[in-house]
């Protein structure tokens, strides 16, 4: 399958962050750096009668005050009301005037894990409890994948083409990837990324039938991937959007490089469990290089996808030894102040390497301590790490078994950095060869951005610099 390709590969121009971290892109860095872990426990509702006690929550946000115009608040759930205002900061970041530009030269495209459970479980407790009459009639839009999607598309006059990528953890990576197409087709500027947010009883309990969620009550020992003692992962909310701009119209409005370029990306699925086949992750990463025109050797940081499960840590360590060599590259996992965030997860992570990208240092893994036995990576701990960043590449992975890589590229004296994504989508598993790659040969992709990260069944890697 062949579809076009932009000639110059995309930039980023624009950030913006709504995260247990904090609320904005320079809060939520100071924060990085400095270790400070935004995982408690859980006070949107009474988790008293569950196992998982902990997640990370975005703090002091206000809807009120966030969201306009105000009448969102009342139609549309957290998850989206997190989206437009990180979506409002990324525009202003980038310095873009939506109503000036053409309106189907502009696109929008999120990912999402879950769409609006807290919204939609509200409505449905309503009718439960009642009767038909007391549902709104918003219900049949809030809750759905796409709805921030088309909130963002509406506010903004984004009328290009626009969609959604549910694919867990993976999805904020395909989400980009499927940005970087639009850019080289016709698309001047898309607004893609994401963000999840669902802590509520339906949600928890959704996320409770993985098996992989920590239900430590410590909140400093909860989420340990690579750790020893690692028990799985803390799930969060949040996420980031982020401006992606062709070439020539950056260019043309002065923008510049900006924080960096899509260099490359690929995807990939996990066999099915109990065959002998190896994971896809290693492939993948392979895969999105060879789309980056890159080789190990240029890449200076992985953002890994970090389960915080053992298994899924060892094969993640084992794919990135494979194809840098042993504990021969830095890798970090700075989600482990947020928890998983889901469909927001690959795209804070994007975010974040964009950041550490412009600032030449690598955020640490906080919590883990004693790094489990046999993984050979240079795990960054205990401190930022000050190192010449050119290029990264994001790791993720959704739950069910497929992953995607992608690359990134960017630097201050423009040229090209790399940043991988993989990424695991379970809920085509069964109707795909297990080996078969994720995406066409096109969306193996290398971008220069901010780190991204996503949570669902989805699969994907990227890197960034």
């Amino acid at each position: 399958m062949t579809l076009t390709r932009p000639a110059r590969a995309p930039v980023f121009t624009g950030i913006g962050v709504a995260a247990p971290t904090g609320l904005g892109v320079e809060d939520h860095w100071a924060a990085t750096l400095a270790g400070r872990s935004a995982i408690g426990r859980t006070t949107r509702f009474d988790v008293s009668g569950y196992p998982v006690p902990l997640s990370g929550q975005v703090p002091g946000f206000d809807a009120r005050t966030a969201v306009r115009p105000g009448r969102l608040i009342s139609q549309t759930d957290h998850w989206t009301h997190l989206a437009l205002a990180a979506a409002e900061e990324a525009l202003g970041d980038a310095g873009v005037d939506p109503a000036a530009l053409p309106e189907y030269e502009m696109a929008v495209v999120t990912s999402s894990s879950s769409g609006g459970t807290e919204f939609g479980q509200r409505e449905m407790t309503a009718l439960y409890r009642h009767d038909p009459s007391w549902v709104g009639a918003y219900q049949s839009i809030a809750w759905f994948y796409a709805a921030t999607t088309g909130q963002l598309s509406i506010r903004h006059g984004m009328r290009g083409p626009c969609g959604v990528l549910a694919c867990e953890q993976a999805g904020g990576l395909d989400a980009i990837a499927q940005a970087r197409r639009l850019t080289g087709r016709g698309a001047r500027l898309v607004l893609t990324g994401g963000t999840d947010a669902s802590l509520c009883p339906y949600g928890l309990t959704a996320q409770l039938s993985t098996g992989k969620l920590s239900t430590a009550t410590d909140p400093e020992r909860a989420y340990l991937p690579f750790d020893a003692g690692a028990c799985g992962y803390v799930p969060g909310e949040g996420g980031a959007v982020l401006v992606l701009e062709s070439a020539e119209a950056a260019e043309a409005r002065g923008a510049g490089t900006g924080y960096g370029r899509v260099l490359g990306h690929a995807a990939g699925f996990d066999p099915p469990p109990g065959s002998e086949r190896p994971r896809a992750l290693r492939r993948v990463v392979e895969q999105a290089l060879r789309a980056a025109r890159l080789t190990p050797r240029d890449i200076d940081v992985v953002f890994a996808d970090a389960a915080g499960v053992p298994a899924d840590d060892r094969a993640e360590a084992e794919a990135v030894a494979a194809v840098f060599g042993p504990s021969a590259i830095p890798v970090t996992a700075p989600k482990t102040l947020t928890g998983r965030l889901y469909g927001g997860g690959a795209p804070l992570d994007v975010a974040t390497a964009l950041l550490a990208l412009r600032d030449g240092v690598v955020p640490p893994t906080v919590g883990t301590r004693r790094p489990a036995p046999g993984l050979e990576i240079d795990l960054v701990t205990g401190a930022p790490r000050e190192a010449p960043l050119r290029r990264a590449l994001v790791l993720a992975r959704g739950h069910g078994g497929s992953p995607r890589p992608w690359y990134w590229a960017a630097d201050q004296h423009d040229d090209m950095r790399s940043t991988h994504h993989e990424r695991t989508h379970r809920q085509r598993d069964r109707h795909r060869r297990p080996d078969g790659p994720g995406v066409a040969d096109d969306q193996r992709r290398a971008t220069v951005a901010r780190p991204v990260q996503r949570v669902r069944r989805r699969r994907g890697a990227g890197a960034g610099r």
